[in-house]
């Protein structure tokens, strides 16, 4: 007794259990998969459903028209017999005038079973009415549902058309909404903003500004100008000496060079 408690315990247990995992996972997937898949799911099978509910329909009219048939060959019937029971009451009618109670006695005998007859289609004809009563309701009933269905049906369709466009509207904002987020993130965290990439640039610049200054008026600096001022006479002096082997008179780029040389010294001084 014991041990069939326990069972039955652990049988619900795993039962709770199974459930919540079939929710979560379905949950899950509902949140994991693709609207416009699901959409298109829906849409099947509301076209499904379209499609057995005609069948449903289909079925229900055609059992209104089969008991309409039924009905109407019974009533044919019922005529009929109406007419042979009259036919057979004014033969025996005729016969009796004639004094032939043989013929008296069978066309009576034929009119009784007409008359049964007529009873028992009469109770079937009212059956049949009944019934095509009913089947008729249905079949209206059926082809209502069908039309609706077929409203609702068109209206999901053309729905669709704008939930896709919704849909595709919201990815696309989705997505510039990401790269709006990456943007502010990377402008936020790692990469500096504009004012401070102006600020590191000028900061560099000033300082290479200052270091150019310093160094100009430093006696490296002053050396070197110096160097340069030499440098300078030197080139002059062998231009002259080439122009002089050429014979042009060299009198003017001597002094030039001499006024160089003196400027490069009294600056120094």
């Amino acid at each position: 007794m014991v041990i069939g408690t326990k069972l039955i315990f652990m049988i619900k247990l795993v039962q709770r259990w199974w459930g919540y995992l079939t929710a979560k996972m379905t949950g899950d997937f509902n949140a994991m998969a693709d609207p416009k898949v699901q959409l298109e799911q829906a849409i099947a099978e509301s076209q499904d459903n379209h499609r057995r509910l005609k069948e449903q329909a289909a079925a229900v009219i055609a059992q209104q028209k089969q008991t309409e048939m039924q009905l109407d060959r019974a009533l044919e019937e019922l005529e009929k017999v109406n007419k042979n029971a009259r036919q057979a009451v004014m033969m025996a009618e005729e016969s009796a005038n004639a004094g032939d109670e043989a013929k008296v006695a069978q066309y009576t005998q034929a009119a009784e079973s007409f008359a049964n007859r007529m009873i028992v289609l009469e109770s079937e004809v009212d059956g049949l009415k009944s019934l095509h009563l009913n089947a008729s309701e249905a079949s209206d009933k059926a082809k209502n549902a069908v039309r609706q269905n077929s409203v609702n049906l068109q209206a999901k369709l053309s729905e669709k058309q704008k939930l896709l466009g919704q849909l595709d509207q919201a990815k696309m904002q989705e997505s510039v909404n990401k790269a709006m987020e990456q943007l502010n993130e990377n402008v936020g965290q790692a990469s500096p903003s504009f004012t401070e990439i102006r600020d590191k640039i000028e900061a560099r610049h000033a300082k290479a500004s200052g270091a150019a200054e310093l160094s100009e008026d430093s006696v490296e600096g002053r050396m070197a100008e110096v160097e340069a001022a030499s440098r300078n006479v030197e080139a002059q002096t062998r231009l002259a000496e080439i122009k002089a082997q050429l014979g042009i008179d060299t009198g003017g780029i001597v002094a030039d060079a001499a006024d160089t040389a003196t400027e490069g010294t009294v600056t120094e001084g």
